[in-house]
């Protein structure tokens, strides 16, 4: 039986690079079905039929582990020999009625822990218990396996669109045999041989073309020094950048899609740009009764942006450049706040900050591959950004599992080694999902900031009907107490 190995892209090995014991890097969601047909007589949810779902819908990735290429020790997939099911998807129960408060304090407790990386890097979690009947889904899946929007897309088609959708049956599967090291030998010289021969094209591009090739190298010297420009300046020190812990905090909240799109098409912008200055607000509230003056901060948000061509979509590993976005938290006015924003936006659309980052990993993996990672270290060190605001859209429609309807779902972002918080948003049947990862300590006081996003978003809506609605009260923001 022939072996089998595939490397990881210098962006997806990154995320393997800058995990530590305190920073686990995978993705996850906390999914909320009500049980319906999967319901059993005796309670609970029949997690036979689950388990044989996922089975089925077991793509090779799933079934694979991290090895290491001698010498190089670059990491590299190959099959699970020991693959064992039951290990991936577990099943646990909320003193029943489970509330909502539990299932949060479950919920950051799973996505605390790192995965195995002896064993494929995903976990699913299962919990029934909650009150009303229902269960929730806790994924993690670990980045370099996956980014948030292929993490959706992958959601999207492990469930179907009708609660009565056939149901595939499990297919046998038999791994391939592991590489050794002449495998890898001969699979470095190969890959060697190719890059050489991708650079003699690319010389004779050049000779053929000089002019496009000068002006393609003009372009990408000016992105991969605005991206190493972005990493190079630290954002301003606030509470949310500090040392963290290994333990998480998670909580959640939701906003009506129409509503969010009605502030765009009254007050301009897109939607990630009317998210954007809901966090801005908010910001300005929380760390305002904290008595942190957010007039003097340079408060930066890291902001993913997805880089997949139409036919990569559903592809694994991480196809996201990323982009820093300095937040106007200064600002007294919601209206002022969004154009602000669009402003940032517009401009960073138009630079080549995102197409360096995508320079600097296709020169990795022409076999530099330390560059990118030392890239990803100094951007983990210098704090270029204070948090991650990541906007995954999803189906608008209502999706099944085995005919159990999802009802709410709630992604989450990993936080890197001084970022206490992260916020994810995922789009679903007319709501938008935010789910708010944060450390156990640095942020005891995080329902206070789910409040804070759910004031500033009303007074966006107030602005966007022309300030006819009731306004919430003032918030704090530094030493003393600022009105709108």
């Amino acid at each position: 039986m022939p072996s089998y190995y595939e490397r990881l892209s210098a962006l997806d090995a990154a995320f393997l690079t800058i995990e530590t014991e305190s920073s686990p890097m995978h993705v996850g969601a906390v999914a909320i079905f009500e049980a319906g047909p999967l319901a059993r007589p005796e309670g609970g949810v029949d997690i036979d039929r689950i388990r044989t779902l996922v089975e089925a819908l077991l793509v090779p990735r799933y079934r694979q582990r991290i090895a290491r290429i001698p010498l190089t020790d670059h990491p590299v997939w190959v099959d699970d020999a020991r693959f064992n099911l039951l290990y991936h998807v577990r099943h646990m129960s909320l003193p029943a009625p489970g509330d909502e408060r539990q299932l949060k304090r479950l919920a950051g407790h799973v996505m605390s822990l790192p995965l195995d990386r002896t064993k494929p890097l995903w976990e699913l979690w299962v919990v029934e218990g909650l009150a009303g009947g229902r269960f929730a889904l806790f994924t993690k899946t670990h980045h370099c396996m996956i980014d948030g929007v292929g993490s959706a897309d992958l959601m999207v088609t492990s469930m179907s669109t009708s609660p009565d959708a056939p149901v595939p049956e499990p297919k046998r599967w038999r791994p391939r045999q592991a590489p050794s090291a002449l495998d890898f030998l001969a699979g470095e010289l190969r890959r060697g041989v190719g890059g050489g021969l991708a650079a003699l094209g690319a010389a004779r591009r050049a000779v053929v073309h000089p002019l496009d090739t000068a002006r393609a190298l003009r372009d990408a010297v000016s992105g991969v020094g605005e991206a190493l420009g972005a990493s190079m300046h630290s954002a301003s020190p606030t509470p949310l950048n500090l040392t963290i812990g290994p333990h998480r905090r998670f909580d959640w909240l939701r906003f009506d899609l129409a509503q969010v799109k009605e502030v765009k098409r009254q007050l301009g912008g897109t939607v990630n740009d009317v998210v954007l200055a809901t966090v801005a607000g908010a910001l300005r509230r929380f760390l305002g009764a904290r008595r942190v003056d957010v007039t003097a901060l340079k408060f930066r948000a890291m902001v993913p942006v997805n880089i997949r061509t139409q036919d990569q979509t559903g592809a694994f590993g991480n196809r996201v450049a990323t982009m820093s976005a300095e937040l106007p938290l200064s600002e007294r006015s919601p209206r002022k706040r969004l154009a602000h924003v669009i402003e940032t936006t517009r401009k960073l659309k138009s630079s080549k900050q995102a197409r360096g980052v995508e320079i600097l990993e296709e020169i990795s993996e022409m076999g530099l591959t330390a560059l990118f990672a030392q890239f990803a270290r100094l951007s983990a060190l210098t704090r270029p950004f204070n948090v991650v605001v990541t906007n995954v859209p999803g189906p608008q429609f209502r999706a099944y599992l085995l005919g159990a309807p999802l009802v709410e779902a709630y992604p989450l972002v990993p936080l890197y080694r001084n970022q206490a918080l992260g916020i994810a948003l995922f789009s679903y049947n007319g709501g938008l999902y935010w789910g708010l990862n944060a450390d156990w300590d640095a942020l005891p006081d995080l329902h206070d900031l789910v409040n804070d996003l759910a004031a500033e978003f009303e007074l966006l809506r107030d602005a966007a009907a022309g300030g006819g609605r009731r306004q919430p009260q003032p918030e704090a923001t530094g030493p003393a107490s600022l009105v709108h």
